[in-house]
């Protein structure tokens, strides 16, 4: 089990557009794993590799309800290919903002294309909270964060808040 560190806002990583994966090799399964190991530990529902600092459109999942019933997921280069119209609110977070929840709309269905550990091409879709985790996930890889979704006030309180705290660690480190 390797639990990675977690990049913490405002590590500009953050904003990193991360680069496509290719062949699937021992190198990304191994990634995966070190992912899900590290989403579980903190706890998470989703992990976008960035989070930990890589670069690649790699995305880990798992929106069961308990422990008892994990059904983990790994997306490799996800795509969203289409939308509704109609959107629903979520409250929601991200383990590379600790502690900070907004409600954010976003289009309540969508349907999604990735790539798996066995290099299959998988089509589903989602909705509700798999849906929301899904979109949460592939923004990071574009380098936008759920923050990016509320207002600007609200944006700019939570990003100064973490400015803060990461230069009261640096000079206390």
């Amino acid at each position: 089990m390797t639990i990675r560190p977690l990049v913490i806002l405002p590590d500009s990583r953050l904003r990193l557009v991360s680069e496509p994966v290719g062949p699937i090799t021992d190198e990304i399964r191994q990634l995966a794993k070190d992912m899900l190991d590290t989403m579980y530990d903190a706890p998470g529902v989703g992990l976008a590799a960035i989070q930990i600092g890589v670069p690649k459109r790699l995305i880990t999942m798992d929106v069961s309800k308990s422990e008892d019933e994990r059904n983990p997921m790994v997306l490799i280069n996800p795509e969203i290919t289409w939308a509704s119209e109609e959107l629903r609110a979520y409250e929601e977070g991200c383990l590379s903002i600790p502690e900070y929840y907004e409600e954010v709309e976003r289009p309540d269905r969508i349907r999604f294309r990735y790539t798996d550990l066995d290099g299959n091409v998988v089509e589903r879709d989602a909705e509700g909270l798999m849906a929301t985790c899904v979109q949460h996930e592939i923004d990071h890889l574009n380098g936008v964060l759920f923050i990016d979704h509320i207002s600007k006030l609200k944006r700019d309180r939570v990003i100064t808040k973490f400015r803060k705290a990461a230069r009261r660690e640096a000079q206390a480190g």
